[in-house]
């Protein structure tokens, strides 16, 4: 099969006959043999009886995943990964702002130019400026410095991958927002960028509000961190837990020399234990020590984690 379709969607029921027509007009257009697939992350309008009935109207290229209740993008994307048959993987969303005359280019990208991962670039977009441009670019331009990978929009729903790229990656959380940094963490680097058009909403009303930039700031730090000292937690909890001891330790012994060095001298002194940097010194030994245990139980963790040989092998003889 040249392609999987994945549109996770969320109470889209009125855009989803337009949009699987378009998909299935600009298939046959191009002779590609494809499947879409309806991952409905818990709607509660009638999107699921929408796909049910252009499931009994097509010719077998559509299957559909329904949700108990709504666990997300990230969830729904999993999913549609763990399904996807297809040689190449398109993610869409269902809201029609995602034009399917993309697919194509996106598809040759990934055939021709052997690309792992090519993510969609909504240049000109048609969002509210304040609410979703101005956050959106600094959080390209953080995503951008964090992770290395010089996309402009590493969120956009329009992406097209490798099939083995979506069974090699786990996606969770709230993660979706970071698929490209997600695969290069996996070992595919040829990640590339494509110009698409961005079209106004015609159905319904957004799904996301700017709580989601503040999340993304913190997933992207989560990643971060699990990509750096993730397999070994030790390097970080025990070198700031050491640093802190020994500073702590030092601050102790200062405090105990400038007590002598005043009674040594005829002068009056604080008590060691009324000092406030006596306190600080403890509180910084305290956590120093805490930290370091921190990071000792986190190495035992991973020594006992059945994923800690877990490497990406591309290729054996």
């Amino acid at each position: 099969m040249d392609i999987s379709v994945i549109v996770p969607l969320f109470n889209e029921a009125e855009s989803l006959p337009k949009l699987y027509e378009w998909i299935e007009r600009v298939m046959k257009e191009n002779k590609f043999s494809y499947e879409v697939i309806f991952v409905n992350d818990g709607s509660t309008d009638e999107s699921w009886r929408v796909i049910e009935d252009l499931k009994a109207k097509s010719q077998n290229n559509i299957h559909g995943i329904c949700f108990r209740r709504n666990y997300g993008k990230s969830a729904a994307l999993y999913c549609g990964f763990q399904a996807a048959k297809g040689d190449v993987v398109i993610t869409m969303d269902a809201d029609l702002q995602d034009s399917p005359d993309e697919i194509p280019e996106l598809y040759k990208m990934i055939k021709e130019e052997d690309y792992d991962l090519v993510s969609g670039w909504k240049k000109k977009r048609y969002d509210n400026t304040f609410t979703k441009n101005i956050p959106s670019k600094l959080f390209n331009a953080t995503a951008r410095k964090v992770t290395g990978i010089k996309l402009h929009d590493m969120n956009c729903g329009l992406k097209a991958y490798k099939n083995e790229v979506v069974k090699n990656i786990e996606v969770f959380s709230e993660m979706h927002r970071y698929i490209p940094y997600l695969a290069k963490n996996a070992g595919f680097t040829k990640i590339g960028e494509k110009v698409v058009q961005h079209r106004k909403r015609e159905f319904g009303t957004s799904k996301f509000g700017l709580n989601r930039f503040v999340n993304g700031y913190l997933d992207l730090m989560t990643l971060w961190f699990l990509n750096r000292f993730g397999k070994q937690p030790m390097h970080f909890f025990g070198f700031i837990g050491s640093l802190m001891f020994i500073l702590g330790f030092i601050a102790i012994i200062v405090v105990g020399a400038m007590k002598l060095y005043a009674l040594s001298h005829g002068q009056r002194a604080l008590l060691v234990a009324d000092n406030p940097y006596f306190h600080l010194s403890i509180l910084s030994m305290v956590l120093g020590c805490m930290l370091f245990l921190a990071g000792f139980l986190g190495e035992l963790i991973i020594r006992n984690s059945q994923s800690r040989n877990d490497y990406q092998i591309s290729k054996t003889l």
